[in-house]
């Protein structure tokens, strides 16, 4: 890759339906494909929404034969994609992210800091996750890290210029969330990105808005109701933002 550009996805999914929501994550990356997208990143739980009830029976390892598309697609398009599903642990599956390379491989992350009451079905993951693509680092967080008075700061100890989480975000938390996000971009000098859902999963109403802070404040963000990519491009004057909005696709219209 000879540039590089971030995405974040908002996007909607089906209740558990994983063989369905595989269809609309392949469509959004086919989209980022064709705005050159470097790193593409789903918001929480993106395989199955975020139902914490199913995630033990949804659970899936890395190496699970329903990846194979995705692995795939990060060859195809040469583009790293990073998608959320539970994942298998002994006892309590994760809250994970899988990060699938141009080179074919399979990465993750778990979740570290769970939100009050996600310890019913979840276990906290314990180890970051910081990947150097053409000398940019990226550091990965799923939702709640975000909150947390540490996470950003290990990364960017770490020498991280992105922390990207997927999120689940309503309208409720979003401006105590977002206001976090910036005061970490600022603080660490490093852009903030998340992607979250636009359309209400596991009980939860999601208020879209996905998006991007540099130092400077709010770079780029999505409105509350299309499904988008928002994307961050790094160029010579600095971070460049844009939204591209993506119709919807039928076999959504029955979500539920």
């Amino acid at each position: 890759m000879s540039h590089f550009k971030l995405a974040v996805a908002q996007i909607a999914v089906k209740k558990g339906a994983i063989a369905t929501n595989i269809r609309e994550h392949l469509r959004v990356i086919q989209q980022a494909s064709a705005h050159q997208v470097s790193y593409l990143v789903f918001p929480e739980l993106s395989l199955t929404g975020y139902e914490p009830e199913l995630a033990g029976q949804l659970a899936i390892t890395d190496d699970d034969s329903c990846l194979e598309l995705f692995k795939g697609a990060a060859v195809l398009h040469q583009m790293f994609i990073v998608v959320g599903a539970p994942l298998k642990g002994e006892g309590k599956p994760y809250i994970g992210a899988l990060i699938f390379t141009p080179e074919g491989n399979v990465l993750s992350y778990r979740k570290m800091n769970l939100h009050p009451g996600e310890d019913l079905f979840f276990q906290p993951g314990k180890d970051l996750q910081i990947l150097n693509i053409n000398k940019v680092k990226v550091g990965n967080g799923i939702c709640a890290d975000m909150n947390s008075e540490h996470h950003a700061q290990q990364y960017a100890v770490l020498g991280a210029d992105i922390y990207v989480a997927g999120v689940l975000i309503t309208e409720g938390g979003y401006a105590d969330d977002t206001a976090k996000m910036a005061a970490d971009a600022e603080q660490f000098n490093m852009l903030v990105a998340m992607a979250n859902y636009n359309h209400p999963t596991g009980g939860w109403y999601p208020i879209g808005c996905s998006g991007i802070w540099s130092p400077e404040g709010l770079l780029v963000s999505a409105n509350e109701i299309d499904t988008a990519l928002v994307i961050a491009e790094k160029t010579a004057q600095g971070w460049q933002g844009e939204v591209r909005i993506i119709p919807d696709a039928a076999v959504l219209n029955d979500i539920t």
